[in-house]
């Protein structure tokens, strides 16, 4: 529900409880700033120490506050807060922001309070931003409860930070450069609202037009994936992810938990929920930018008007790396363009105008390519000249894009100097840029975006032929166990209906025996050990044995060997197998990841998993869609489609394994991690075949 968010942003009445007169507190600055802004509302400081604050009266209490109230902006010391939040319920506030920190940043006294504080907004049924945050404004209401100083345009970017210190960093950074917000909202603990909470209140604002949010943390992953893909079809999420690095990935004996760390999960739902993700924090709002200003392009055909080669060959390097095009123009429009520009001008692409171009010579460049067909995205690029207006160039930019049927983005290298050229163009709605690798990242950004939005949203698919109670049986079977081997795993992938390769579990030479007749030669022998998790490593595999003495002998000679090298490992025999026909070896594998459940895995598969770490993710329950995107994304991928003369394999077998293991991960959560490696895949039409597969059981969920 956005509706009990309203307040937040809409209050008819702020309290700011612990307001101070001390122009050296934070209490002061939030009073200060909402005082100066433009807020139509009523303002209570609260404060029994004082009379009046930066004029306005001053109550002794939340209690004593008239109506209208609304909104509640807290900043106490920690230990105070959960009483003043007592009151707050009793006075009918609807909202509160904790500005305090002292809380679970701290440690396990401050994780106490917080839970605290939660029970008590939860009695009463009231929203909480915080603890430990700065604040939130609204733009487009004048509402501003920060103690950062300054605020940047009015505009259509919705802000949101776990940080607050980000937040302040991105105000300073852009004031007075006409880059236009709807909402700054400081994050903090997230104890009550969350990230995903203010996704679907700006998803439902009409002032905002674009969602940028930088976070470090997601506490639900799952609701967050299924709120995300939801919103990204009304209106775009840009998102920086801090703390990216695997250096907090749990040790686990899997590949596919080795390959997995935490922010795969993190990847791995972005894409699937259509957020379009950058890498710093100039790429946040560069790309909010271009999607606020401007219509996605049609699609990828860019032509670059620059009065400079330099920067036109950076830009060009940029746009080719990040998938864009630079095609030749039509004949038309070479024809015009050389008839009015310098005899020794370039009319190919980029279009190069050279040093002593006028903005004149700008405008006609651009009116000229608005109008060619093979163009998709216009890109005037300036370096600017001490004869050469570059406010009179933007002004040209402006006057010649009005049409708005290209994607028009621009680019004027420099700072202080061109700042009056940036504002003018902000303020007419085309994004400036003062580096030329931007223009590749932000129109990528906006084709990725274009290209999510054309998917259709898929429907799950059916899978026929599970039995979900043969399964929780043999989960059933395990309780205590930490890991299942082969022996147990074959039956637990069967219910599934993933298919195997023939074969079963033998004790002794005589069973081996009887088992390898029974299912026809050749062979494999596979050790059966809870200490031997890599077989191929001991030793533990025996390979294309044709007959019932090379299946003695080598079952022997297997088990002297490992006894020898292996004192230490438990052997409980062997799994025969038929010798599989040779198809491609992919690994197919899932990890449970804590917040955003299971995170499935797709790579190139055998003993070179991990040295090679061709894998994608993506978090379940998957689409055929997901599974066919993983399958893309990797050099294993290229091998199933006919890389080199190859045929064709039978990509079909691979998304429905995708598929079924994708349930089983749903429907057991007291499975942590599974992989099957190798799946070996054969070419169209033909199947796949799983060879070997792992369990690894986690110790919290309860098995039914």
């Amino acid at each position: 529900m956005t509706s009990d968010l309203k307040p937040f942003f809409e209050p008819a009445g702020v309290a700011i409880i612990g307001a101070s007169s001390n122009p050296r507190k934070l209490s002061y600055g939030i009073l200060r700033n909402l005082v100066n802004s433009p807020f139509p509302g009523a303002i209570y400081p609260v404060n029994p120490g004082a009379a009046e604050i930066l004029g306005k009266p001053s109550y002794p209490d939340i209690t004593a506050v008239p109506n209208p109230l609304d909104l509640a902006v807290i900043v106490m010391p920690a230990h105070t807060i959960a009483d003043t939040l007592e009151a707050c319920g009793k006075r009918g506030v609807k909202a509160v922001i904790v500005i305090s920190g002292g809380f679970k940043e701290i440690g396990a006294e401050g994780e106490q309070l917080e839970a605290r504080c939660l029970e008590i907004i939860r009695r009463y049924g009231m929203r909480m931003i915080g603890p430990n945050c700065v604040g939130l404004v609204n733009l487009h209401t004048g509402l501003n409860v920060t103690f950062i100083y300054g605020l940047p345009a009015v505009g259509g970017i919705g802000f949101m930070a776990q940080s607050g210190a980000v937040l302040g960093g991105v105000v300073d950074q852009l004031m007075g450069k006409g880059v236009g917000f709807s909402h700054f909202i400081s994050m903090g603990n997230e104890t009550d609202v969350t990230e995903t909470d203010l996704l679907e209140y700006l998803a439902q604002d009409p002032n905002t037009r674009v969602i940028a949010t930088y976070v470090e943390q997601i506490k639900d992953g799952r609701r967050f994936l299924e709120t995300a893909r939801r919103v990204s079809r009304i209106k775009p999420i840009v998102l920086l992810k801090g703390g990216r690095s695997s250096a907090g990935a749990r040790a686990v004996s899997s590949h596919t938990g080795s390959l997995a760390g935490s922010y795969s999960a993190y990847q791995a739902a972005f894409r699937q929920a259509g957020v379009i993700e950058v890498e710093s924090l100039s790429a946040l709002f560069e790309v909010a930018q271009a999607f606020d200003y401007q219509p996605l392009p049609a699609a990828n055909r860019a032509v670059i008007v620059t009065n400079a080669g330099g920067p036109a060959a950076l830009a060009s390097d940029a746009l080719s790396a990040n998938g864009l095009l630079l095609e030749n123009l039509e004949q038309s429009t070479r024809l015009t363009l050389r008839a009015a520009l310098n005899p020794s001008a370039q009319v190919s692409n980029p279009v190069d105008i050279l040093g002593g171009a006028e903005p004149a010579d700008y405008a006609l460049c651009i009116n000229t390519l608005m109008q060619d067909s093979s163009v998709d995205i216009v890109l005037p690029l300036l370096v600017p000249q001490a004869l050469v207006s570059s406010v009179g160039v933007a002004q040209a930019i402006v006057d010649a894009s009005t049409s708005r049927n290209k994607t028009v983005l621009a680019c004027i290298l420099g700072d202080a100097s061109v700042a009056e050229a940036r504002l003018l163009l902000h303020q007419n709605r085309i994004p400036m840029y003062t580096q030329p690798e931007s223009l590749g990242v932000v129109l990528k950004a906006m084709l990725d975006y274009k290209t999510w939005l054309a998917q259709p949203a898929e429907p799950a698919s059916a899978l026929p032929g599970i039995d979900q109670a043969a399964a929780a049986h043999v989960l059933r079977a395990a309780a205590g166990k930490q890991s299942l081997g082969e022996v147990e795993t074959r039956p637990l992938l069967a219910a599934y209906g993933i298919p195997l390769v023939p074969g079963g579990f033998a004790a002794t030479a005589a069973e081996v025996g009887a088992l390898a007749e029974r299912i026809g030669y050749p062979v494999v022998l596979k050790i059966v050990s809870p200490q031997l998790l890599h077989k191929s490593d001991s030793g533990g595999i025996q390979l294309n044995l044709a007959d019932g003495a090379a299946v003695g002998e080598a079952f022997d000679a297997m088990m002297a060997h490992i006894r020898s090298a292996r004192p230490d490992a438990v052997l409980e025999g062997v799994m025969v197998e038929r010798m599989a026909p040779k198809g491609q070896e992919i690994i197919i594998g899932m990890r449970r990841d804590p917040g955003f459940g299971p995170l499935m895995m797709f790579g190139l598969g055998g003993i070179y998993v991990e040295l090679f770490k061709d894998v994608s993710f993506r978090v379940a329950p998957l689409s055929a869609a997901d599974a066919r995107q993983m399958i893309s994304e990797t050099r294993a991928g290229s091998l199933l489609t006919g890389f080199r003369g190859q045929p064709h394999a039978d990509l079909d077998a691979v998304v429905e394994v995708l598929l079924r293991l994708s349930r089983l991960a749903l429907d057991h959560p007291e499975v942590d991690e599974i992989e099957v490696n190798p799946l070996l895949v054969y070419p169209r039409a033909q199947g796949a075949l799983a060879l070997d597969g792992r369990v690894i059981l986690n110790n919290h969920a309860t098995i039914d």
